[in-house]
């Protein structure tokens, strides 16, 4: 149980005067509780509304979110003691109370660690001593009928003491409540007991049991709010290395040892004097963001999202600096300080573990086999580390300074062995890291330990094991850089130096094969010379190094590894290549994405890029590691198949084998797999069904949407429809697809762009095919607006009753899209340089216009309209959306289907497309 709160600063909550205004409205309400309450109940929110000013002018002059959260927490204590008062003097004051007629009122929960954001929960206990008894309803009731009153939330139980250590027993929630309770007021010999009794009949022998189920709740949680602590919309609250992290180690800390503050863990031996003001930092600074944000939002919001990190930058008073913005230079703080309380809770774990409060641990949580483990034994091959407890260990605390090259090998070994890693011995890395100097990096035996672990079993996990002792950063001193760095864009799930460690770990996945996800990546990875594997792996760590720097990070990453790759043991051949592909490392999808891959110059293009077979097959690998490793959703079915085409409609320009029929047998043998596959139609009814579809519908559709196309379109003929729209729901991408059918029309692009924007729905990206008898096969994704399937299907239903009423021309789309623009007042915290590239070498037939800018709602009916009203006839259109950036390409013609070669019209073209991308309201309005 938690001492009571003190406020923080002199700056006192006036309760004396507070109270002798209650007691005279008491008398001027005489006989009359119930304007009473209400008169009480308003005087009392008043008096908290300033209260919560000037403890938010305080958190924004000292930036102090401990002290905030206690000045919070202080000002409502003293509101239920005041409330408490007067309800026993004024509305039920019994001068002979009987036995039963007692009360504590306790706070309990979140409250009752005497700490409070400015809009969180009050949870109350009111114990009794035996049975409810009127006095105590009554009490009771015109306390939370008060706090209701104010507006503010309140959860509350009554129970005897008998009944809070039965259910305290029973239910492990219930427990954690009373085990941070805090006397408030009333009756406290009844506290007391409840304190005593809880100790004694529920805490004694039970540690285990506790510790295993709050450790449980923690892993559920990062289950459900993402499993690493490096997203870049953290949950300050209930993400992994938030406050609830912090909150989890304190109950354990409480229960195990029995400490009622957090500064006795130093006298029990669980953290040193450093580690104890590093879990100060960590909680001061999480309630520093968590105040600004409940203060910023007026609700209880703890993500921190993108449109709050830059002002909760600001009020923290950071500033922007060469490479890094303000609110960057923010969020690295944040994930550093996210670090630091994983690593606390890792040393906590380690002294239950070694107390049997908790199971030890293997560095992988599948072991492929059970097998003896004494308590202490040497680790094989080293004399300097031993075995503990299944962790490794050291076997003499100065084994770092005797041979610094342990600083690498204690991983190398863990690793080998299958050992997870000791706080004792991670502790000791970490204060010997000035060990790693130059000397160190330039040993030939801790560079080629470096590769061994990159390239065994298990790099991910050990590699962020060195990347959290701070190891990886000091040997890497390139990687070092972009530690928690944050890219502050919608595109990048996770901090720059997570996503390299994540693509690591996909590497792995691929070279392993059996995933579908990977099929191409995997076939070529077994192709590649075996001398290129450690290749690729570098390449893959090393692809984004050079982040947050002024110059083109794929150019000053290049410029890194060639002064690297010697080091680790690479010849100068394979230095050069691992420099070409972190060089190269977007270009190819760059190409998939927003090229027409059925341009033969598109191929040609991409082939004088790549140069040889084996580099391609090293950047296809590169390419789909990294897609996937920019988090969830971002890799579907529809990019790999366009990387595969990609990748085999180039192989035979490589190879001297450019023909059209061997694009023929490519053709062939996507038709054979999907009559393979799709069996259900007579054969004259499938010959037919595929001489509809063009080469490069077969050549870039995945096996899985051909098969849901042919059943839509047979389907939607049979009904008589002329225009049919087929909802899917890709829960990875967190996007609804709509699958649409129609007669082709030279605005039809236009047109569901626009009935997709005056639905409020925002394509994040499309694929558009033409049928040989004049039929539209579009599918535009857009992204999801309700939780509901239901309801985002009824959304794709109007968006359909849209399309349809615009082609039979009942509605004037520009008035549509522009009436929902008028709505949309909000703005991103985004922006991106409009950009607008127009280009006759991309397609000897079309001239090639890639306009990239903010996304939003209407951006692409705009382009599209706006390419039409300038004279243009879009051939096709590739469509994707990168977090907020649009990257939209158009191929387009005159309308005598030439290319746009004079100079003055090119000019022309882009000054208009670069003033839609930068004053899209004034053009929308120019539309209507």
């Amino acid at each position: 149980m938690t001492a009571p709160a003190e406020p923080a600063t002199d700056d006192r909550f006036e309760t004396a005067r507070i109270t002798g205004e209650i007691d005279a409205l008491a008398a001027t309400h005489a006989g009359r509780d119930d304007t009473f309450r209400v008169a009480m109940a308003q005087l009392l929110k008043a008096e908290f509304v300033k209260a919560r000013q000037t403890a938010q002018a305080l958190l924004l002059q000292d930036r102090h979110g401990r002290h905030c959260a206690e000045r919070l927490c202080f000002i409502q204590d003293e509101i239920i003691r005041i409330l408490y008062a007067a309800a026993t003097k004024h509305l039920y004051n019994s001068p002979n109370h009987s036995s039963g007629e007692r009360m504590a009122v306790i706070a309990t929960g979140g409250y009752g660690r005497g700490l409070m954001a400015p809009e969180s929960d009050i949870d109350l206990l009111f114990i009794l001593p035996y049975k409810q008894t009127a006095w105590g309803e009554q009490v009771a009731e015109a306390i939370l009928y008060c706090l209701w009153d104010m507006g503010l939330k309140v959860g509350h139980a009554t129970r005897s003491v008998d009944e809070s250590i039965r259910q305290a027993r029973a239910d492990m929630t219930i427990r954690t409540a009373i085990l941070e309770t805090r006397y408030l007021t009333g009756d406290e010999l009844l506290y007391a007991e409840l304190v005593e009794r809880f100790d004694k009949e529920v805490v004694e022998g039970t540690a285990s049991e506790f510790v295993t189920a709050k450790l449980a709740e923690r892993d559920e949680r990062h289950r459900r709010s993402g499993q690493s602590r490096y997203l870049v919309e953290p949950n300050v609250k209930d993400g992994k290395g938030g406050l609830r992290d912090l909150h989890t180690l304190f109950w354990i800390a409480k229960y195990v040892y029995r400490v009622r503050e957090s500064s006795q863990l130093v006298a029990r031996g669980v953290f040193d004097a450093q580690e104890y003001r590093i879990f100060r930092r960590c909680e001061d600074f999480l309630w520093s963001v968590r105040c600004n944000i409940h203060f910023v939002a007026n609700r209880a919001e703890e993500r921190l999202s993108f449109d709050m990190q830059r002002e909760i930058a600001v009020r923290l008073g950071y500033t922007s600096h060469p490479g890094m913005q303000d609110v960057e230079r923010f969020m690295k703080h944040y994930f550093l300080i996210a670090k630091d309380v994983g690593d606390l809770t890792a040393i906590l774990c380690a002294k239950l573990e070694d107390q049997e409060a908790k199971p030890a641990p293997a560095l992988t949580r599948m072991m492929a086999r059970l097998r003896p483990n004494p308590k202490r034994r040497r680790v094989p091959g080293s004399d300097d580390f031993v075995i503990d407890n299944n962790r490794i260990n050291l076997a003499a605390p100065d084994v770092f300074k005797q041979d610094p090259v342990n600083l690498i090998r204690v991983f190398r070994l863990a690793q080998k062995n299958n050992l997870a890693f000791h706080p004792d011995a991670m502790r000791t890395v970490t204060r010997s890291l000035r060990l790693l100097n130059a000397q160190l990096r330039e040993n030939p035996e801790a560079n080629r330990l470096f590769m061994e672990i990159l390239t065994s079993d298990n790099a991910e996990i050990v590699l962020r094991r060195m990347n959290e002792t701070g190891v990886l950063g000091h040997f890497i001193r390139a990687f070092g850089k972009i530690v928690a760095m944050m890219q502050f864009n919608m595109y990048h799930h996770y901090t720059v130096d997570e996503h390299l460690l994540r693509c690591v770990g996909f590497l792995q996945e691929i070279e392993r094969g059996g995933n579908d996800e990977f099929t191409v990546a995997s076939d070529l990875m077994r192709k590649i010379r075996p001398e290129h594997r450690a290749v690729i792996y570098i390449t893959v760590l090393l692809h984004d190094i050079a982040k947050g720097q002024p110059e083109d990070h794929s150019v000053a990453g290049a410029r890194i590894a060639r002064r690297l790759a010697p080091r680790l043991g690479f010849n100068a051949a394979d230095t050069e290549l691992i420099a070409w592909l972190i060089e190269k490392h977007l270009v190819m999808s760059t190409v998939a994405q927003s090229r027409d891959l059925s341009d033969r110059k598109t191929i040609e293009n991409f082939a004088a890029v790549v140069e040889s077979v084996e580099q391609m097959k090293l950047l296809t690998i590169l390419t789909t590691a990294d897609i996937r490793g920019v988090g969830p959703g971002v890799w579907n079915g529809w990019k790999a198949q366009l990387i595969r085409t990609l990748y085999y409609e180039t192989e035979p320009v490589l190879t001297g084998g450019f023909s059209e029929v061997n694009r023929a047998e490519r053709i062939r043998a996507a038709q054979a797999e999907f009559r393979a596959a799709f069996t259900e139609w007579p054969e004259a009814e499938l010959n037919a069904y595929v001489s509809r579809h063009y080469p490069a519908y077969w050549l870039k559709v995945e096996l899985a949407r051909k098969i849901r196309h042919a059943r839509f379109l047979r389907a939607s003929e049979q009904a008589g429809h002329k225009l049919a729209i087929n909802v899917g729901f890709d829960e990875a991408r967190g996007v609804t697809e709509l699958t649409i059918l129609a007669v082709d029309h030279p605005w039809l692009l236009s047109i569901i762009a626009g009935a997709c924007a005056s639905a409020g729905a925002n394509i994040v990206d499309a694929q558009i095919y033409t049928t040989t008898d004049g039929r539209a096969l579009d599918t535009i994704a857009i992204s999801r607006e309700y939780d509901r399937d239901d309801d985002e299907g009824r959304r794709a239903t109007r968006i359909g009753e849209m399309i349809e009423d615009i082609l039979e021309g009942k509605v004037r789309l520009p008035e549509v899209v522009a009436r929902r623009a008028a709505g949309k007042g909000k703005l991103k915290p985004f922006t991106v340089e409009p950009e607008v590239a127009i280009n006759n070498q991309w397609s000897e037939r079309y001239t090639v216009i890639e306009v990239s800018g903010l996304d939003r709602p209407g951006l692409l009916y705009q382009l599209t309209t706006s390419i039409s009203k300038l004279n243009l006839n879009i051939a096709s259109a590739h469509v994707a959306t990168f977090g907020e950036r649009a990257r939209d390409v158009f191929y387009v013609t005159d309308l005598l289907g030439a290319q746009i070669t004079a100079p003055t019209r090119q000019a022309a073209i882009k000054r208009a497309l670069i003033h839609l991308l930068a004053n899209g309201d004034v053009e929308q309005k120019q539309a209507s």
